[in-house]
């Protein structure tokens, strides 16, 4: 057997995100599939993470166990593209160390949010529009208060089974882009729902609606905190790995 790493994007608008669900289409389906059609054995892939239905990949690893001997990944990439649905690309495909991991071995993870302030038809699947004004120095001290290692329970879906809502946050920033602003965090791991929680709650602070960021996260309490905003918005940039 040998592991291979797999590296995609995707445009997440017609999937039910990526992991396998029934009676819904998914990224890693749809993955398996092409894989299993091109080396004729049936693989089934482990990815990096989950991610949310409508939510975009710039970057998302995954692996596999390939019985078969790959003896051309760049042939292999061309076949799986060829065959692939327009909204999924194989960035790069390579084998790699046995004991190699997307999920476990990922060192940091960045996403990134996208709003637009203009209203745009053809920005709509990608960035999520704000008709009212937003205060990025506002914004930006509250995303200054979620860096470290802490506990994001007012951030997390509730009931999930990840086990620790611990996670350390090593970046989040707003930037101001065009005719709007894009979030960017980075951290060792994510919870469910947990950057469409902060976004929504930052984008309050914004507005003024609330005044005391900091506290919403000692509270530790998912109703302390804003509304989830839209998935079409959030892309998962990158994953970094030690090799």
């Amino acid at each position: 057997m040998t592991r291979i790493r797999i590296d995609i994007s995707f445009k997440g608008t017609d999937y039910h995100g990526w992991q396998i669900q029934e009676n819904a289409v998914t990224v890693q389906e749809e993955l398996n599939k092409a894989l299993s059609t091109v080396l004729r054995e049936n693989i089934e892939t482990t990815g990096c993470g989950r991610t949310d239905t409508g939510v975009h990949a710039r970057q998302f690893t995954a692996h596999f166990d390939c019985a078969n001997r790959i003896e051309d990944f760049n042939y292999l990439k061309l076949k799986l593209n060829t065959i692939l649905s327009k909204d999924i690309a194989v960035n790069g495909i390579c084998d790699t160390y046995p004991g190699f991991h997307s999920r476990f071995d990922v060192l940091k993870r960045t996403y990134r949010y996208f709003i637009h302030t203009v209203k745009d038809p053809f920005k709509n699947e990608y960035s999520t529009f704000v008709p009212y004004s937003l205060d990025l120095k506002l914004m930006n001290e509250a995303a200054a208060s979620l860096t470290g290692n802490r506990d994001y329970t007012s951030f997390s879906k509730l009931h999930t089974d990840a086990g620790s809502n611990f996670c350390e946050v090593c970046q989040a920033e707003w930037t101001q882009i065009d005719d709007g602003y894009m979030f960017t965090i980075s951290a060792n791991r994510f919870l469910r729902n947990m950057v469409r929680a902060m976004v929504g709650t930052m984008m309050d602070a914004g507005r003024k609606k609330i005044s005391d960021f900091p506290g919403i996260i000692e509270a530790k309490d998912r109703s302390k905190a804003g509304m989830s905003v839209p998935p079409q918005g959030l892309f998962l940039w990158e994953n970094q790995y030690l090799e």
